[in-house]
């Protein structure tokens, strides 16, 4: 047999303080814990490839306001409702982290 294809899982980090109950949401829609993602420490691990776009290049920008070309990039939103000192936050757009199968970061965060 070959060599066993990586599963690509993503992370997200939850905001300092953070407490459950979460309600965690991928492009607005509600995910369930256990079959979507799972809590591990202070982070969120989905067991799919989830990504942001990176920031836009002057050149794409103007090619796209001139509507010479649109965005085809990944860009999932991942958003958050917390507890924090007892009372409900939300966090929107959080930062995604890409992980192997080994739950090594292939790449760094961007922050």
């Amino acid at each position: 047999m070959g060599e066993a294809q990586r599963v690509t899982r993503s992370a997200v980090e939850l905001p300092r303080g953070a407490e459950p109950p979460f309600d965690v949401f991928v492009h607005g829609v509600q995910q369930t814990p256990g079959a979507d993602y799972v809590l591990e420490g202070q982070r969120l691990i989905f067991s799919k490839h989830l990504e942001k776009e990176g920031k836009l290049g002057f050149w794409r920008w103007l090619s796209m306001a001139l509507s010479i070309a649109g965005s085809y990039g990944k860009n999932d939103s991942v958003d958050v409702h917390y507890t924090l000192n007892g009372r409900r936050q939300v966090a929107v757009r959080l930062d995604i982290e890409l992980l192997d199968s080994d739950d090594d970061a292939d790449r760094p965060n961007p922050r």
